[in-house]
This record gives C-alpha cells, sequence and structure tokens, in this order.
C-alpha cells in the first residue's frame, strides 16, 4: 500500500493579512490511493501554548483532500489561530499522501509555496 499513517508538517503560519479576493491560507493535501476512506487526525503544536488536537476530517477512498486550514475547526469550534507559528501531526486510519501548501497574500507579489510532509513509520 502507498503512504503512510502518520506525517509531520514543522512549519506553519496562517497569514493574518491578505490583499485582493484571494485569503492568505493554508492546506493540508491528501491524496488517498486507498479502497477505504481515511479518517484523519491533525493536532498542532505551538511555541507557547498547549497543542489543540480535536480536529477530524475524512478523505475518500482513492480521492484528494485538500484541508483548508483557515475554514478548519476542531470538534469545539476552534479554529487555528492566525499569526502563530505552529507545526501540524496529521494521523490517518489507513495510509496516505501528504503535502502541506501555502498561499500568502498580504502583498501584492502573492506568494505559493508548497513541500511535502515528513512520512514516519508507525510504532
Amino acid at each position: 500500500m502507498t503512504g503512510k499513517k502518520k506525517w509531520i508538517i514543522p512549519d506553519g503560519f496562517l497569514q493574518p493579512k491578505s490583499t485582493g479576493d484571494e485569503v492568505s491560507h493554508e492546506a493540508v493535501c491528501v491524496l488517498n490511493l486507498g479502497d477505504e476512506a481515511a479518517t484523519i487526525h491533525l493536532t498542532f503544536y505551538f511555541e507557547d501554548r498547549d497543542p489543540m488536537d480535536a480536529f477530524v476530517t475524512e478523505c475518500g477512498a482513492k480521492r484528494t483532500h485538500h484541508i483548508r486550514l483557515d475554514k478548519l475547526t476542531d470538534q469545539y469550534g476552534n479554529q487555528v489561530p492566525r499569526g502563530v507559528p505552529y507545526a501540524i501531526e496529521v494521523n490517518s486510519s489507513v495510509p496516505i499522501i501528504v503535502q502541506h501548501s501555502r498561499l500568502d497574500t498580504s502583498q501584492e507579489a502573492l506568494a505559493l509555496f508548497t513541500t511535502m510532509a515528513y512520512s514516519t513509520e508507525d510504532k
């Protein structure tokens, strides 16, 4: 089976400013090549506060899911804070592939970047 169940994204930051029609945002981009839907748990780690660990979403079998972090809410209605650095741990019920992207629209020259997450072996 292609993919891993645990992924780490060490650099996260939701830019608090946006210009024009595009909103600055980040996304955890998921690819599920398997025959079973993936239940995905996201935990956010911070420099100066406790982790936020009640974010759950799903990616269907043989589907992609772009988890927009500016629109994500946990089971208590909390959102990922803007303007605060964080890291993300992604845990899935089935093997998936994870990529991270950021669109920064805080100035007219938009910046877009993407990188593969770090995958780990389950223990």
